[in-house]
C-alpha cells in the first residue's frame, strides 16, 4: 500500500497583495465577525464580542453566518463587509 501526498498550494503564482493597515485602536470601530456556523462558533464569538466590548471599546460588533460552511462567505456578507473597519472569519470544529 502507498501513500500519496496532495499539495493543497494551486499551481499558479499566487498575485501580489498588500496587507491592510494596523488600525491605531479598537476603541470606537465596528468588528464584523463572519462564522461558519457550526456548533463550536457561538459560545467562542460570544465570549470574543463580550472581550472587543469590554476590554477594547468596539462599538459595534456585527455577526454574520455564511449559508454553506465549507463554501466562501456569500456576497451579500462580503458587501456589507465593506462597512466594517475590521473582521474576523473563524470556524467551529
Amino acid at each position: 500500500m502507498s501513500i500519496e501526498f496532495l499539495d493543497p498550494t494551486h499551481e499558479a503564482a499566487a498575485a501580489d497583495f498588500a496587507l491592510s493597515a494596523r488600525l491605531p485602536a479598537l476603541k470606537g470601530i465596528t468588528v464584523g465577525i463572519i462564522s461558519n456556523g457550526k456548533l463550536g462558533t457561538l459560545p467562542f464569538f460570544d465570549a470574543f464580542e463580550n472581550e472587543l466590548v469590554e476590554s477594547y471599546g468596539v462599538t459595534k460588533v456585527v455577526r454574520r453566518t455564511k449559508s454553506n460552511y465549507s463554501a466562501p462567505a456569500d456576497p451579500y456578507i462580503m458587501d456589507e463587509a465593506q462597512e466594517w473597519n475590521a473582521l474576523i472569519a473563524g470556524i467551529g470544529d
